[in-house]
Formats: structure tokens, sequence, C-alpha cells
């Protein structure tokens, strides 16, 4: 497979779970990849599996002079950017509204809004004139929560419909120079880990019990799928052969929730 030879992207969160699985699916296709990794040891990770076939840069999604950074490191190692997939991101761990207790919700809200929305936000604006240089694309990784309740709790749900929002937006801005599309994935087994505003920091969704018999029962096609099943909407749309005319649209990859909407995963007593 070479079917993005000559491509230069960038994974923010590339060290681990959906960013680790696109990496090495984009080499295969015969791109050359950089990663922006907030934790250096993931980061070296990839350095010892991949070699010089990876450019690893540590650095914090929420900090523009991190995005500016990883952009320049990745065009004077191989040259030039052609995507940029905003991919970093963090959960909430279902936790409801009722859940919350004065000053909480607000700091929990920050938290994870500078990550899942600013943090794709700033590194595209990083990259931007790179990608204009070369007619490239940006790709947001969304979820099934930014389009149905129940794949997160209030704040999660808020910010990936707000990255739905920027898709269209960036693309209605950026056309016809840069190509911005989505790809909101069901649930899957990884690392992501909760926030330390709502006490959920050290969890992961690899924690959550239960969690492939749950996507099997709520998904009309009953699969829980691994992190590489999601890959191939974002090869697609980053290949300006297969996807040159693509622009605004998300791929939804969630089993066909979308045929019934999806179900409470988690319980309404709350309150």
């Amino acid at each position: 497979m070479n079917g993005l030879k000559n491509t230069v992207v960038l994974i923010t969160g590339g060290g681990s779970g959906l960013g680790r699985a696109l990496v090495e699916r984009f080499l295969r296709e015969g791109a050359s990849v950089a990663v922006l990794e907030s934790s250096a040891a993931r980061a070296e990770a990839l350095r010892a599996d991949f070699g010089t076939q990876v450019e690893a840069i540590v650095g914090d999604v929420t900090v523009y002079a991190d995005n500016a950074r990883a952009v320049e490191c990745t065009v004077v190692r191989f040259g030039r950017l052609d995507t940029f997939i905003a991919n970093a991101g963090i959960f909430d761990f279902f936790q409801a509204l009722p859940q919350y207790e004065g000053d909480r919700l607000g700091a929990a809200f920050d938290e994870l809004f500078a990550v899942n929305v600013k943090g794709g936000l700033l590194g595209a604006r990083a990259a931007l004139s790179e990608l204009v240089k070369v007619r490239g694309s940006i790709i947001f990784t969304i979820s099934n929560a930014g389009f149905y309740p129940g794949g997160g709790g209030p704040i999660y749900t808020a910010s990936k419909h707000a990255v739905v929002g920027l898709v269209r937006q960036l693309a209605h801005e950026l056309a016809p120079k840069v190509r911005v599309n989505g790809v909101a994935p069901g649930g899957m087994k990884t690392n992501l880990r909760g926030l330390q505003a709502n006490g959920t920091g050290a969890q992961s969704l690899a924690d959550v019990e239960g969690l492939d018999q749950m996507l099997c029962d709520i998904t009309p096609l009953q699969i829980s799928p691994k992190p590489e099943d999601y890959c191939g909407p974002y090869v697609l749309l980053a290949s300006a052969t297969d996807a040159g005319p693509i622009t605004g649209a998300i791929i939804n990859t969630d089993g066909g929730l979308g045929v019934r909407g999806i179900v409470n995963i988690r319980g309404g007593d709350a309150l």
C-alpha cells in the first residue's frame, strides 16, 4: 500500500490508542509521519519502534508555541506538510451534570475543552501556512458524541459537537486552498484518560468494565472495533487523489448508531 507516498502527516496524540494506530496505518500507506505527543515516554517509544520513519515531538496541544514547533520540526525533517490530524483528546467518563459541585464544573469544562477543542484549533492555525502551500488538508477526530447523547457526559458531548462546528466553519473559511473534514469513531478500548478536575484523571477507557459487550449491545453492527479498524477513513480523506472534492464532510464510523440513535449507556439516575 503506497497510496500516500511522498506525503507528510502530522498527528496529535499519536503515541497511543487511535493516534498510534493512525501512525502505523499512514506509514503502511507510504506517508512520512510526525507526532505531537504529551508523554515523553510514549514519544520515545515511537522513536524506538519506528526510528527515522517518525518525527516525535513532545509538547502540549493546548499551547500554540508547541503546535508551531511541531509543524516546524515536521517541515525541517520531511520538507513539507500535507495533512494535519487533530486527534488528541480527553474524556469526562460519563459524569452527569448533577455530579459536579461548585467550581468543579467550570474547571472540568476548561480542562476538557482546552484539549478537545482549543488544541485542534491551535494546531490547525499553526499548520495553516504549510498546508496552503500544498493545498493540503485538516482532519479532526470527532466521536459518536458529536451527534448523539449518551457517548459521554455533557462536557465531552459539548466538546465534540463544537468540533463538528469547527469542521464546517473551517471548511468554509479555508476553501479552496485547504480541505477540512472529520472522522467520528464509535467507542473502543484505549487508554484515553479522564480529567483531573472531576477525579477521573487516572482512569482510561480500557478500565471500563464490560466495554466490549456494551459496544456490541448498542451498535446495529454488534461490533467492538479496535483502534486500527477506524483508520481507513482518515487515509481516504488525506488523499488528494481520492478525496479531492471532499471538504466539510464527516465520516461516521460508529457501527451504525445513526440508524437508531445511541441508547443511554449510563442510566438516568444521577438526580
